[in-house]
């Protein structure tokens, strides 16, 4: 018999947490990866779950444990400077593991074919440059999120401080196969910025393909929406831009039209403070509201790897109007898959033209749902993640006996 190989997954949020994009990546992948090995889980999270969250968690994974990811003490200027400076500095992302975490981790590493981080914050919590027999789920590439930044910053002083960051992270990317073995980006924009002799698999973001095909029931007067975290800036900064310039010209050319927000924290003070904006908070299942929408909104114009809620209004035949950015790292056409606008005038015009004519936004509804059927389910992606575990077993030494995927 084949033995399957064992491998060490640290989740960098829990797997059954609330629904959010970082959430839905951790849980497939965590599932791609069961598929294929015996796997062992330890999440490296900001924040406690609920009592609910862990025991889904451990009904489905062989949870090792759990892993706090706390904010580094406090520095003089100085050293915060020199820890900027050093490429090869391990707590990159300003958290670090409390010191106990290397006896629950050593013994797991030992008997361990490889190591599948979920975010490089997941491995640069703890005191340790090089991980052997490793793959590193990069997802939001850190250089890629500084540039959005930098161009659209308004000020001298933040486009400064973005470009500074943006210097230091491409630093830092060059050394990365230095530190991992096989590195995992979301999109193939995202691997032409790496170095061209690094161990580089393109895993898209995905969704769960519905059971059922979707039916819209678009409501009159029309209604758009928007879903996302607003806990997260760039879902901010995107909303306040869409509230600011578009929806005033959007409200006086349909009349009645409202949007609705979906998301944890939309139903509190991070609402936008607009008229005619319903914020309905975190939603389990929110299906039926989007079947309500003539499109779903993505005003995002910062931060990094690719956006989950293009594919999420792809899997429910919802109509999408995004920014160009919005749509960064997904193979789609304006007017094919979506609609894409960058100034405020052609965002209006776009949601404008969706609720006007929706046997149109219907059509182009329906292509992105036969694309996203085709390349951008997690039935249709997780190949590439065995792929990618094939990839590091052969360079580790730890060739398997056949495709790990058989």
């Amino acid at each position: 018999m084949i033995r399957r190989p064992r491998i060490l997954y640290l989740s960098p949020c829990w797997p059954h947490a609330p629904t959010h994009g970082g959430q839905l990546r951790a849980l497939h992948i965590g599932r791609a990866l069961s598929q294929i090995s015996e796997l062992r889980l330890l999440t490296v999270a900001a924040d406690s779950p609920d009592e609910q969250t862990r025991r889904l968690t451990r009904e489905e994974f062989d949870l090792r444990g759990e892993i706090p990811a706390t904010p580094l003490p406090a520095h003089s200027w100085r050293h915060r400077f020199g820890r900027a400076l050093n490429p090869r500095q391990p707590h990159a992302s300003g958290l670090m593991a409390p010191s106990a975490s290397a006896g629950l981790l050593a013994p797991l590493l030992a008997e361990t074919d490889l190591v599948w981080f979920g975010r490089l914050r997941s491995a640069s919590v703890f005191d340790r440059w090089h991980w052997p027999r490793s793959v590193v789920d990069i997802d939001d590439l850190p250089s890629a999120q500084a540039e959005a930044e930098a161009l659209s910053s308004p000020g001298a002083g933040r486009l400064l401080a973005a470009l500074i960051r943006r210097w230091i992270a491409l630093r830092r990317e060059r050394l990365l196969p230095e530190r991992f073995t096989v590195l995992a980006v979301t999109s193939e924009q995202d691997r032409s910025g790496l170095p061209a002799d690094a161990a580089v698999h393109v895993v898209p973001n995905g969704f769960e393909r519905p059971c059922l095909e979707p039916h819209r029931r678009p409501s009159v007067p029309p209604r758009l929406g928007f879903i996302g975290l607003l806990a997260h800036e760039p879902n901010r900064e995107g909303l306040a831009w869409f509230c600011a310039k578009c929806w005033p010209e959007i409200r006086a050319r349909l009349p009645g039209v409202r949007l609705r927000i979906v998301g944890a924290g939309s139903d509190g003070p991070a609402r936008p403070a607009a008229p005619d904006v319903d914020g309905l908070g975190w939603q389990a299942n929110p299906a039926a509201e989007i079947a309500t929408w003539s499109a779903l909104v993505v005003p995002i114009r910062t931060g990094g790897g690719t956006r989950i809620k293009i594919l999420d209004g792809f899997s429910r035949m919802c109509p999408v109007v995004s920014t160009t950015f919005g749509a960064r790292g997904h193979d789609v056409a304006h007017g094919q898959e979506l609609l894409l606008a960058d100034s405020s005038r052609s965002f209006v015009q776009a949601c404008v033209q969706v609720a006007l004519d929706p046997v149109g936004a219907t059509a182009m509804a329906d292509r992105a749902w036969r694309r996203f059927l085709q390349e951008w389910t997690w039935d249709a992606i997780s190949p590439r993640v065995w792929g990618a575990v094939e990839d590091c077993l052969r360079r580790s030494g730890r060739v398997p006996a056949g495709p790990v995927s058989s």
